[in-house]
């Protein structure tokens, strides 16, 4: 296990932890941390938590969590405590041989929400050793090769980096050969070997020496392979090509069988040993082989694979030219291959946080995601846009490079639009541009700010009377456009009077559905209408209530019949009528008086004769229920008649009551007198309340009378001083006289109702009275009243 450079693996340089503070409730950091690799599964980093300052009790609560920023599941941070932990990390297999190795991450806390960044750098450490591609390289030498001459060897490879890369190498002791080491483009060493001193065949044909590659770790580290000469006669000449270095470019994803470039070399032998032959050399890997084809007679390098950019952008392809002589020399040369990036991939959207539920009432502002944009292409190619559409109260907010927040940008409503499908379109700046385009939902979450409402605030309920107790008579709904809990609405009704009775003792309300029912039966003679002030109260918080005015009309039942108020039927010889020998036909015999309780055409009576002593002799009016004779009495006429009347209402089904009322033909007007005279002896049908009444009314017709006499008096004084102005005297007419019928009241027959009482009194006498005028009575009042007893002359005045 790697051990840490500072403090228990957690190291920070100045400048290392950088707060960038932004709008809204998103803050965003970054944090530096780092580690030896080669560290075991688990091995501790560093406690972010601390680092950052965040509390650690509320983590959990938070959602404390790592974003990785790529895909490389290196990194775990225990949600809990904030400690950032190691998985099993080979710095070779992460980064290869680049000189900074660094791993990336992302810190998500809500509630606010935050982002931290952090970056890990793996520091390598010496844990490999150089080595050769092969373990013995193989040379031939011809005798003849001049001093200086160089033979190129294959460089040892070290996965390590920097210090621990291969720093030095060395050859065994020898007299003839030494090593030339040099620093290529790409700032690898390029190792040569040194022929120092000239060759002798004859003297030594091979030489076998021992090459060894140091690194500079400490301790240091290193590698051998064996160097195998063989000294060749003759063929003293290698193939020299046209340039030490070729560089050319190359469109990425270039199709295969593009050609690359063409190496050329000549060799100034004849014959077979000027014959060249190309291929790469044993430095090219073997990835890059399967990159590039290299043909061996002329030397043309084409695309073989697929170019990715992202995957390399600089390929170093070592080429060598092998003649035909014996023994074979080879010249080498080096294509530079440059990579152009082309817009082939489109961005990528990824989602590092995001609020599924916004409350309604969220602010202007508030942070519902956090977008991460990445495009593998580079420079303009890389460039990428984000953007929603404009229609959603939503926009994007840049918080650095390549992240965005999605944040509210006016108010929400969800009774108008609980659900929000946001496309999000992030576009490169490439030619032609690509986009990709990821839609995430946002839902809007309810808030109470929505009252119920009635469908009519005012509304009029027409309600049977006699209603059974119990039954469900009426109903109201009232509605809320929230959601859940907000909208579950319950009812409720203020507690008015109704004749004095709390309305709850008619009325129960169902709080829950708003039905109404009745606790009792309802009497349209009773209570013709009332008023309910009804209460829709929803559960949320805090609750919301309106209320609506209902107007109950009881509608009129036919349930009561007719009550006879006169005649009254209280016993037997109650309903007696006198009726003089001497009345005409139409005469007016009595009037039947009824009532009934109920209205409109319920309480429209008609009257009608169900059963007579002499049909012929009385009829009743269907309307005003007045009895009338039929015609004159006839003295063989019964002097006892009776009539069964039926009074019965308009309703359906219609309802009646009977009277009985008999009647009495008296023979002359002395004898009605008299017997109305002896009234006073029924006292079944004279109840206090009328006595008094009856007083009363005699008293005051009594001070009537003398005040008429007064006046008549003095009117008479007065026409006896002028005579002159009078061409006749005064007239009297006798009211009744059927010459001159000026009646005031020329019967009065009918019963006295006083309804107060119960009772009524039955006057059977007929009062006449005589009125004497003036002979310019068209101008002057009533000269003389007096009771009429007999036909008065003129006279008598």
């Amino acid at each position: 296990m790697a051990e840490p450079r500072i403090s228990n693996v957690l190291k920070f340089r100045p400048l290392d932890i950088i707060f960038l503070l932004f709008v809204s409730d998103l803050v965003f950091a970054k944090i530096h941390y780092s580690i030896r690799e080669e560290m075991e599964s688990g091995a501790f980093i560093g406690n972010v938590a601390e680092d950052l300052g965040l509390n650690i009790r509320w983590l959990s609560a938070r959602k404390f969590r790592l974003a990785p920023a790529d895909q490389r599941q290196c990194l775990e941070v225990n949600s809990e405590t904030g400690i950032l932990f190691a998985n099993e990390i080979d710095r070779e297999q992460l980064c290869g041989l680049m000189p900074a190795c660094v791993l990336t991450f992302e810190i998500v806390v809500e509630e606010p929400l935050e982002m931290y960044r952090g970056e890990v750098e793996i520091l390598d450490i010496n844990d490999n050793s150089p080595s050769f591609p092969e373990s013995v390289i193989l040379l031939q030498m011809a005798e003849s090769m001049a001093p200086g001459s160089r033979f190129p060897l294959e460089s040892a490879l070290d996965p390590d980096v920097g210090t621990n890369a291969v720093s030095v190498y060395n050859i065994s002791p020898n007299e003839h050969f030494g090593l030339k080491v040099q620093i290529g483009e790409d700032g690898t060493k390029i190792v040569q070997l040194l022929l120092e001193k000239p060759l002798d065949r004859e003297r030594q044909s091979s030489f076998q020496l021992m090459l060894t590659a140091t690194d500079g770790g400490n301790p240091p580290r290193s590698g051998t392979a064996r160097v195998l000469i063989t000294v060749m006669d003759s063929n003293d000449n290698a193939p020299a090509f046209g340039r030490e270095n070729y560089k050319v470019s190359l469109i990425e994803n270039a199709p295969r069988g593009t050609l690359v470039v063409s190496v050329h070399a000549t060799d100034p032998d004849e014959g077979s040993n000027a014959e060249v032959t190309y291929s790469f050399s044993n430095r090219v890997s073997q990835k890059m082989q399967e990159l590039f084809s290299l043909d061996p007679r002329t030397g043309e390098i084409r695309v073989q694979g697929i170019i990715d950019y992202e995957e390399g952008d600089n390929y170093s392809l070592d080429v060598q030219a092998v003649d035909n002589g014996s023994p074979a020399i080879a010249g080498h040369s080096k294509v530079l291959v440059k990579v152009i990036d082309v817009n082939d991939n489109a961005p990528v959207i990824l989602l590092t946080s995001i609020a599924g539920m916004v409350p309604e009432d969220a602010a202007p502002g508030t942070v519902t995601a956090l977008i991460n944009v990445i495009d593998r292409d580079s420079g303009r190619n890389g460039e990428v846009h984000c953007e929603i559409p404009k229609n959603v109260p939503f926009k994007l907010q840049t918080s650095s490079s390549g992240h965005y927040k999605l944040i509210t940008s006016n108010s929400l409503d969800r009774e108008t639009t609980p659900l929000y499908n946001i496309a999000i379109l992030a576009r490169d700046s490439g030619s032609p541009p690509l986009s990709t385009i990821k839609t995430i939902q946002i839902t809007v979450s309810d808030i109470n700010d929505n009252a119920p409402r009635f469908a009519r605030p005012m509304d009029t309920v027409y309600l049977m009377e006699n209603n059974a107790s119990g039954a469900s008579i009426f109903a109201v709904t009232a509605f809320d456009s929230d959601k859940g809990q907000n909208s579950d609405v319950t009812y409720s009704f203020i507690d008015n009077l109704i004749q004095d009775l709390p309305l709850s003792n008619y009325l129960n309300l169902n709080s829950m559905n708003g039905t109404f029912y009745a606790l009792r039966s309802f009497d349209y003679e009773r209570v013709k209408s009332f008023q309910i002030q009804v209460q829709a109260r929803d559960a949320g918080v805090p609750p919301l209530s309106s209320s609506a005015t209902l107007n109950v009309i009881i509608l009129d039942q036919n349930d009561n019949a007719p009550v006879i108020v006169s005649p009254s039927a209280q016993s037997e010889s109650a309903g007696v009528e006198d009726v003089p020998q001497s009345a005409g036909q139409g005469y007016l015999v009595t009037k039947i008086i009824a009532t009934d309780a109920d209205s409109g055409q319920n309480a429209r009576l008609l009257y009608q004769v169900l059963k007579a002593t002499d049909p012929s002799l009385f009829i009743v009016g269907l309307n005003s229920g007045e009895i009338r004779t039929a015609r004159g009495i006839l003295e063989q006429d019964s002097t006892t008649q009776s009539l069964v009347i039926l009074v019965k209402d308009n309703g359906q089904p219609s309802l009646s009551s009977t009277a009985t009322i008999h009647f009495s033909i008296l023979g002359n007007v002395t004898e009605i007198v008299t017997e109305s005279s002896n009234l006073e002896t029924f006292p079944e049908y004279v109840s206090d309340l009328n006595l008094y009444l009856i007083v009363i009314l005699g008293s005051t017709s009594f001070i009537f009378l003398i005040i008429i006499i007064l006046l008549i008096g003095i009117k008479c004084k007065q026409d006896r001083t002028t005579p002159e102005d009078y061409n006749s005297p005064s007239c009297c007419y006798g009211l009744g006289d059927s010459n001159n019928a000026f009646n005031l009241t020329p019967t009065l027959k009918e019963s006295l109702n006083y309804t107060g009482a119960g009772e009524s009194i039955h006057i059977p006498d007929a009062h006449h009275y005589s009125v004497c005028l003036s002979p310019e009575s068209a101008k002057s009042d009533f000269l003389f009243l007096k009771p009429y007893t007999a036909p008065l002359t003129q006279d008598q005045c």
